[in-house]
């Protein structure tokens, strides 16, 4: 997309930064006004478009300088399964396939043979159900397709790609994106690697998604009764050992109309999942779902540590909400008194004395977040610690419940909650690595009333990382990575590394969005960025980057396609 193109097309929506990128292209500096142009697009409908021309045609121009040679290279065969639709949408499916690069593919249409077919007749056959068409494929792999949805021309021999990348991977699924009637796309749905407690809250697979054929076989003797798609890839991603693999191209153009997004077959599907594991799973929000795993019969104890100085008013609303409005029973509080002296703090500190449920330690040191929690963790009773800032409320009391589900269960590392700031919007939905040189959070500042970027915001994932303002794990796998880092990460970016050293240990990381706090975010410690900050600050990035190489780290979580320099989901330019 040429300068003047794109000038034209955000001068009425972003007058000022046009105008601006307008006299550094005026003045010869045009690289500058280039960049200026596309990150004032960065949130626009235009953004896709641009991404589009910028990078995924060249992209796949160079593809397909290549292809020539590596369609022969394969000999694996697709079965397109087209379901749903009338004949002419069916028709335009169809059509996209006879234009695949990759042309080892027959397709079966789930509906009556029509008594005129005017499309491609000897590669597309008919089946009444998808139990038969699965039956009667001969394939490698099956793709479902919705009628009227568009393949572009690589995507075939991407899927067969990936599988000889992926040792035969059993379940392929790409990007996608929507298609209008009049060829334009919108609504981008860059995905993250495989998730599963993602898609057991939303299905982001079906979209544009390659099966084993075999696999697909024996997941369907499985399911009793009327069998769809959406439940075959619950059942055949639950199987031990089942391989999921991302491939981070738009694979599929679907038809723009209002799909359902929640059903009950799909709730019904995942509940017979996820009861095999003591689990059930209820209407989410936006229509999503939402799993409740099991607690344990005998409840552990869980330590929560509230580090402080002074601020009484907000350590007043922090504990509080812990003993008053949480309906977890059985918890221990452990305030970590980092040597207040305001006379009020001191006095309100005064009164836990007695509290059969609440501590207060004494920790005369310079300030440090990592050691004065490591310090409280080796005081700690409880079988579970909870890392909590002394500048949330709770806001649910049910809070402390959807966090213990997750950290009871021998994968999971860490578990966040969902923060709020005073405003109601997001201010912690899970971390993301690599975001802006080191780490960010997730969908910062999106209303908790919408939806998002593809509700991602509201549903339950593993995540790198989450931050310490809300953290439960389990007291043995905290001591197991050695705690926070209290010499080289003394108060940024310490529970990012915190995470990191769990993930690298195996266990999984979750951000749990049914557990909603309040967060005061830095109203304690002060921000990074004020002037007496700024070296200790630097020093702490600079630790994290060359421990974990957070400028170059793809995080699994957070799409390639996606901005890396923004907390927001957003096309990356």
């Amino acid at each position: 997309m040429s300068f003047w193109h794109l000038f034209v097309r955000i001068l009425f929506q972003r007058p000022l930064s046009a105008l601006e990128a307008l006299f550094w292209y005026l003045t010869r500096r045009r690289v500058r006004a280039n960049n200026r142009l596309r990150a004032a697009a960065a949130d626009l409908p235009i953004a896709y478009e641009l991404w589009i021309s910028t990078v995924e045609k060249p992209r796949d121009a160079k593809a397909l300088e290549t292809a020539k040679d590596a369609k022969h290279a394969h000999a694996l065969w697709f079965t397109a399964i087209i379901y749903g639709g009338d004949t002419r949408a069916t028709e335009l499916t169809v059509q996209s396939l006879t234009q695949q690069i990759y042309d080892k593919w027959g397709a079966i249409v789930l509906a009556p043979r029509p008594a005129d077919v005017a499309y491609c007749s000897s590669r597309v056959r008919y089946q009444a159900s998808l139990r038969q068409a699965i039956a009667k494929s001969t394939s490698d792999y099956i793709v479902m397709v919705e009628a009227g949805a568009l393949l572009p021309p690589l995507a075939l021999l991407r899927y067969a790609e990936a599988v000889q990348q992926n040792c035969r991977a059993t379940v392929l699924y790409g990007d996608q994106d929507e298609m209008t009637a009049d060829g334009d796309r919108q609504n981008p749905w860059f995905k993250p690697a495989w998730n599963r407690e993602m898609f057991l809250a939303q299905d982001y697979l079906s979209g544009a998604a390659a099966i084993d054929r075999a696999a697909a076989r024996e997941a369907t003797r499985a399911i009793a009764g009327e069998l769809d798609f959406a439940n075959l890839l619950l059942r055949i991603t639950a199987s031990p050992g089942a391989s999921i693999v991302h491939i981070p191209h738009v694979l599929s153009h679907l038809p723009p109309h209002g799909r359902e997004i929640g059903s009950s077959a799909r709730l019904h599907g995942v509940a017979a999942i996820v009861e095999a594991e003591g689990g059930k799973a209820v209407p989410g929000p936006f229509g999503t779902t939402k799993v409740e795993w099991p607690l344990p019969q005998e409840l552990p104890l869980v330590s929560i540590l509230v580090p402080t100085r002074d601020k009484v008013d907000l350590l007043r609303a922090c504990i509080t909400g812990v003993l008053e409005r949480t309906d977890y029973p059985n918890l221990e509080l452990i305030i970590v008194d980092n040597r207040s002296t305001d006379p009020r703090t001191i006095s309100f500190l005064s009164k836990f004395e007695r509290h059969p449920q609440v501590r207060v330690l004494a920790y005369p040191h310079e300030y440090n977040f990592s050691a004065l929690n490591n310090f409280a963790a080796q005081q700690a009773r409880g079988s579970l610690l909870c890392l909590l800032n002394n500048d949330t409320e709770v806001l649910e009391p049910q809070w402390l419940t959807e966090m213990v589900r997750y950290s009871v269960r021998p994968e999971i590392g860490a578990v966040g909650a969902k923060l709020l700031y005073p405003d109601g919007t997001v201010q912690h939905a899970g971390v993301a690595i690599g975001i802006g040189g080191a780490a960010g959070h997730s969908h910062r500042h999106l209303s908790g009333s919408e939806p998002g970027y593809f509700r991602q915001a509201h549903v339950a994932q593993y995540v790198s990382a989450v931050t310490a303002a809300c953290l439960l794990v389990d007291k043995r796998k905290y001591q197991e990575v050695g705690g926070l880092d209290e010499r080289d990460l003394q108060v940024a970016f310490n529970d990012v590394d915190f995470c990191l050293k769990l993930q690298a240990r195996g266990y999984r990381n979750v951000y749990v969005p049914h557990a909603v706090l309040l967060h005061h975010e830095s109203k304690s410690r002060g921000s990074d960025a004020a002037p007496r900050n700024i070296a200790r600050y630097t020093r702490e990035l600079h630790a994290l980057q060359q421990r974990w190489q957070t400028e170059s780290y793809n995080d699994p979580t957070h799409s390639p396609n996606l901005d890396r320099s923004s907390e927001r989901f957003i096309v990356g330019l």
